[in-house]
């Protein structure tokens, strides 16, 4: 099984002013989920971790609910992506460009197609990794 990594790094507009360094990774051997960890003021990480499905709908429409949300967003003649996180520590609201993240995306369907992350996905080590805690 393969442990591929792909890894971007985006700059994301806070509310619209503010550059946000973005690193987001997707790995093979966890072919359901993406993560995006967002540069604090603090100079710490902090990182979400969601369902490649979520990001792949929110590219053409709104989605999610919760935590975390995504939608397109044409405005300024720019086409971006719009992320929405809430925790009880906060909320932010992101704008990526749109491309980066199709881009980025494209990347991970190159590792694990859409639809056979199953074939991906070892539920013996999950198990594993469940029943070590």
């Amino acid at each position: 099984m393969t442990t591929e990594a792909v890894h971007a790094e985006l700059v994301a507009l806070y509310d619209g002013t503010t550059p946000v360094r973005a690193r987001w990774s997707y790995r093979a051997d966890h072919p359901y989920t993406v993560v995006a960890a967002f540069q604090t003021e603090r100079d710490r990480w902090v990182e979400w971790v969601f369902s490649r499905d979520l990001l792949v709908a929110g590219l053409t429409e709104s989605a999610g609910f919760g935590d975390v949300r995504f939608r397109p967003l044409e405005e300024r003649e720019l086409n971006m992506l719009v992320v929405e996180i809430e925790s009880p520590e906060g909320y932010a609201l992101l704008e990526l460009d749109h491309q980066s993240v199709a881009d980025f995306l494209d990347a991970t369907e190159e590792l694990v197609p859409l639809g056979s992350e199953d074939e991906h996905f070892d539920v013996d080590a999950l198990i594993d990794e469940l029943t070590r805690v």
